[in-house]
């Protein structure tokens, strides 16, 4: 997988005309040289290691819904934590953009523990398994982990095959 990094201020191709944008939420916990990712167990995405989160219910907010997504799929409660990065998503044939808000948890209570819908696991930052992750993780992880902002796009054939791709570091989200 060769991954591209726009140019800062590049101006990228307006592809959501006619689009229907659904916001979610993915929320990632690194801690020293470890990063704890999810085995998705059921729904979309089922089979792969992930970062945790979802769907917005009716009358939340992004963050909101980071913070219960977290205790839902893995009995956290958030103290603090950051947007880094947003992502819209677009599978080909579909008018749907899904529009991930990506944060990076600082603090937290509990521990993470398994659930109906997530099986929580460290990994080494070395050993992330990338081969069992959406083929896009490849392209955005490596800003997360050091510590940058960035704003991207991806088009899929299927989710196993990225048609188009452009992911910039920015200040700002």
């Amino acid at each position: 997988m060769i991954c591209v990094l726009a140019a800062q201020g590049k101006n990228i191709k307006n592809v959501m005309e006619n689009k229907t944008i659904k916001p979610l939420t993915l929320c990632l916990i690194q801690e020293d040289s470890k990063i704890l990712l999810g085995m998705k167990k059921r729904g979309f995405g089922v089979g792969r290691w992930n970062g945790f989160g979802g769907k917005l219910s009716a009358g939340e907010t992004i963050e909101d819904a980071a913070k219960r997504e977290l205790n839902e799929e893995i009995g956290i409660t958030v103290e603090n934590f950051e947007k880094v990065g947003i992502i819209d998503f677009e599978f080909k044939n579909n008018p749907e953009v899904l529009q991930v808000h990506i944060f990076r948890i600082n603090n937290y209570f509990g521990e993470p523990a398994e659930s109906e819908e997530m099986k929580p696991q460290w990994f080494n930052i070395s050993e992330i398994p990338f081969k069992e992750m959406w083929p896009d993780d490849i392209c955005w992880m490596p800003l997360f982990l050091a510590g940058k902002k960035f704003k991207g796009k991806f088009l899929f054939e299927n989710s196993d095959t990225i048609l188009e791709q452009e992911l910039t570091e920015v200040q700002e989200i």
